[in-house]
């Protein structure tokens, strides 16, 4: 059983995450269906970043995958669900709810020492190549919410001008 005692560093980190889903939630609550799938960046290389939808799509997968990084580090067999595009937002913030609590669950079986480590060999290596120990990959994964939040923003406001 844990000791929350000995849970301050895990703590924290779950409620910055936590903020930054109801911040990007807040962000999105207006958001129309037309303007969810409206492409609004059709230049990019990046099929994540083309419309609002699919930066949300990739934001939740992402949400599953930093915990599926972390489970299968501490030999928990756990496979990300599949990216889904979804029509509305009010699907998306359900999906983020639901990634937040996965997270929550996820770090259930973490304890604060768990957390930092400084022998690369005991490192998450991700797909793309980097090397983390579970508090710089859960540090990645707040400051990635609040890029795409802050991506969506602009989105809103193009959209807006366009109209």
């Amino acid at each position: 059983m844990n000791d929350k005692n000995n849970q301050n560093a895990v703590s924290a980190l779950l409620a910055e995450y936590e903020k930054a889903i109801i911040e990007l939630q807040y962000v999105i609550q207006e958001i129309s269906q037309d303007d969810l799938i409206f492409t609004v960046d059709q230049e990019t290389k990046n099929p994540d970043c083309k419309s609002i939808q699919t930066i949300l799509s990739h934001v939740v997968s992402s949400g599953y995958s930093y915990c599926v990084y972390i489970l299968n580090f501490k030999n928990k067999n756990s496979i990300r669900p599949e990216k889904v595009n979804r029509s509305s937002i009010v699907d998306y913030i359900n999906d983020l709810d639901n990634v937040l609590k996965f997270i929550q669950e996820t770090f259930a079986i973490i304890e604060d020492d768990a957390l930092e480590e400084c022998d690369t060999s005991k490192k998450i290596r991700t797909s793309w190549g980097q090397l983390y120990d579970i508090e710089q990959l859960m540090e990645h994964a707040i400051v990635h919410i609040l890029r795409h939040r802050r991506q969506i923003q602009k989105f809103k406001t193009t959209i807006k001008q366009l109209h």
